[in-house]
């Protein structure tokens, strides 16, 4: 987890904060504001991308410098491109023995665990073999031979992963599995930096963490928050609709942020554990909107592998989750949740429930 691919293609989601009847720092297609709010703001490049807050309470850069400080412990913890981490420290002892780890890489790891089990496996934390030997979104991007792709997918396998909280010990049964967290880390953090945030008084804030956003309250008006969808065939930060929200985390994967081309084909980095490569179905993107960012963050990448039909009886089964699928055909499916908030902005897309 926590890199970018060599051309530096971020996940994006536009933030628009409303004020009045307009919008400041969203697309070209929206005016801006008459009077604007002018936030602290602060942008720094952690967790491999680029994490942006803005505050617009009243407050000090003290406040931005404890949020950031707080992504970077996180990123010291559980990161597997660092030099040393808690979870380097466990996949280097695979196979050898169990290794103690702080109550919050626990959280995480059961967290993790969590969210493999309900989705029967197509979420897995302990997906790194398969990861590495793709390598999308570094240097060594290649597309792996079927015999080094089967043997990979022998070592993913979420109930090889051994907790002990008694202990606070993590083991990974066999030699060579690589624990991942790149879809729940970023989520996680953005949940601890709303917390800072929060027990430093601020009540009207957006943080953006590479795409996994998360609307602290309202905006300042009282109003809530308008986000911005991503358009997922674009680099460019266009949006193709908006929904309100407040005290949510709205995240998006797409087939547009992480890939390699070879011999003409593009290969994404949603990997799938069934298959070992990249998921290939009918969807482009999703974006869930979620309490929690460390949901919508396991949750965006899960339904790729499950497909529209699939992927939308999941998500409602799932209390106070919603979500927007968007397909390579420019075709929107909304949960009902989400029926009257959504807006379609784009012509080019159509919303077909």
């Amino acid at each position: 987890m926590f890199f970018l691919s060599k051309s530096k293609k971020i996940k994006i989601i536009t933030i628009c904060t409303l004020l009045a009847i307009t919008v400041s720092g969203c697309s070209k297609k929206v005016a801006e504001p008459i009077k604007p709010v002018e936030p602290i703001s602060s942008t720094e490049f952690l967790m491999g991308t680029v994490c942006s807050i803005k505050i617009y309470d009243k407050s000090s850069t003290e406040v931005l410098d404890k949020a950031f400080k707080r992504i970077a412990e996180v990123e010291d913890i559980m990161s597997i491109n660092k030099g040393s981490s808690q979870v380097i420290d466990i996949n280097n002892a695979s196979g050898v023995n169990p290794v103690k780890i702080s109550d919050e890489t626990m959280a995480v790891l059961k967290e993790g665990l969590k969210f493999a089990g309900l989705t029967e496996g197509k979420m897995d934390i302990t997906i790194g073999p398969l990861v590495k030997l793709w390598g999308i979104g570094t240097e060594g991007a290649k597309v792996p031979s079927k015999e080094e792709i089967e043997g990979k997918k022998a070592l993913i396998g979420y109930k090889n992963l051994m907790l002990d909280e008694k202990n606070k010990t993590a083991f990974l049964k066999n030699k060579g599995m690589i624990i991942d967290l790149g879809a729940v880390a970023k989520g996680y953090t953005a949940d601890e930096v709303a917390k800072v945030l929060k027990e430093n008084g601020v009540e009207h804030a957006i943080i953006n963490l590479g795409g996994n956003v998360f609307a602290m309250g309202s905006n300042v008006t009282g109003a809530p928050w308008k986000i911005g969808i991503q358009d997922p065939f674009t680099q460019r930060g266009d949006i193709i609709g908006l929904i309100e929200v407040e005290n949510k985390s709205v995240v998006t994967s797409g087939i547009y942020e992480r890939y390699f081309e070879k011999d003409g084909k593009k290969y994404h980095h949603i990997l799938s554990t069934s298959t070992g490569y990249p998921c290939d179905n009918s969807i482009a993107g999703v974006s869930i909107v979620s309490e929690k960012s460390i949901d919508g963050d396991a949750l965006s990448t899960s339904v790729f592998s499950l497909g529209i039909e699939e992927g939308m009886k999941f998500i409602n089964t799932m209390p106070g989750i919603e979500a927007i699928f968007i397909t390579k055909d420019k075709e929107l499916y909304i949960t009902p949740g989400l029926k009257g908030n959504f807006k379609l902005t784009d012509s080019q897309f159509t919303l077909k429930n």
